[in-house]
């Protein structure tokens, strides 16, 4: 039934993946599915924000990313699931859509982890964007 599948991380937020990581990982046994962790770096290139930041920080910013993401997989996903490290650039919901299409993936499994407003209880922005503009599955953890 799924072949690929997305997971998203916030490496700064725990929350993120401490309950989606291995619901994943139960689906990538029992599917001998691929797991594809992707992790979204913020676009420091706009305008307003970019003129902040030195010339190369993104560049830096995406290695530190990059290795990062792989010492997490390392440490937190088993060994027999075969997965893949993915940095996307730019908006959360945006990144985690654009790079499900161009993966071809199965199923995106997410949590709800973020509390801001009445309605992020209920499901959390970033999740609510990409259950509502992806054309893949996606599963919610709660």
């Amino acid at each position: 039934m799924y072949k690929k599948i997305l997971l998203t991380v916030d490496l700064n937020e725990e929350s993120s993946w401490t309950k989606a990581l291995p619901t994943a990982v139960a689906l990538c046994r029992s599917f001998a599915a691929s797991l594809h962790v992707v992790t979204v770096l913020p676009d420091y290139q706009m305008p307003l924000v970019g003129s902040y930041f030195p010339r190369d920080f993104t560049k830096k910013a995406r290695e530190a990313l990059s290795e990062a993401q792989r010492q997490f997989i390392a440490e937190h996903v088993p060994d027999d699931i075969q997965a893949q490290s993915i940095i996307a650039d730019g908006s959360p919901w945006e990144a985690i859509v654009k790079v499900a299409k161009k993966l071809d993936v199965d199923l995106i499994v997410m949590a709800s982890h973020t509390k801001r407003k009445f309605a992020d209880y209920v499901l959390g922005p970033n999740a609510e964007h990409v259950v509502h503009h992806s054309k893949k599955s996606v599963m919610i953890v709660r």
